[in-house]
């Protein structure tokens, strides 16, 4: 049996081509929304991931925060107390400093010397007194200079000679001299320094 084919076939064959292109654009169109929508999906999640670290992040900075906050009391606490502390073992020092001057004094003060006023400003500390001779002076200058962990920079500021009489009218020539040192507070103070006695206190070492 023949079939003979009546309708144009070239306009067949075109619609068929325009119904297949239509098909695979319609087809391509799903398959493009498909992806996006996948690709949106996947964006969305790690958009959310992200989010999500940010916002555990955040927690975490704000408890750093609070104790970055709590060791900054701390050390400003600490940085208190150490400021009273050294505010109280100032006090402790100073109370103490006459009685270890005085002890000072008598150990570094020669034979032939004898102190007859000693007066404090501050740190500083005026000394007048008589010695037998000038070497008596010096050897006083350098024993406050080198051997004493409490004075320093001893300076001279007036020596002279005088003359005074002894118990049998003799005269004597002895040297009246004032000189300023300076009081310090040495890095390790001496241990079982005890107050001297009252009456060396006054004035010379013998």
């Amino acid at each position: 049996m023949i079939l003979i084919n009546l309708l144009p076939h070239r306009e067949e064959k075109r619609r068929q081509r325009k119904r297949a292109f239509f098909v695979g654009l319609g087809a391509a169109a799903i398959g493009g929304l498909v992806v996006v929508g996948l690709w949106y999906s996947v964006l969305q999640q790690m958009i959310s991931a992200q989010n999500s670290r940010n916002d555990f992040l955040k927690a975490e900075i704000t408890r750093l925060d609070g104790q970055i906050r709590d060791i900054a009391n701390l050390r400003a606490e600490i940085d208190a107390l150490k400021a009273r502390q050294a505010a109280v073992e100032n006090l402790q020092t100073d109370r103490n400093l006459p009685v270890y001057l005085m002890d000072e004094l008598v150990r570094q003060t020669p034979e032939g010397v004898y102190l007859t006023s000693i007066r404090q400003n501050g740190q500083l500390i005026a000394l007048t007194g008589i010695a037998q001779s000038n070497e008596r002076v010096s050897e006083f200058l350098r024993n406050t200079a080198y051997n004493s962990p409490w004075l320093e920079r001893p300076e001279l500021a007036e020596i002279k000679s005088t003359t005074v009489s002894g118990p049998n009218r003799e005269q004597r020539r002895l040297f009246e001299f004032s000189m300023r040192v300076t009081l310090k507070r040495p890095q390790a103070p001496a241990p079982g320094a005890s107050a001297p006695a009252a009456p060396a206190s006054a004035a010379k070492s013998s």
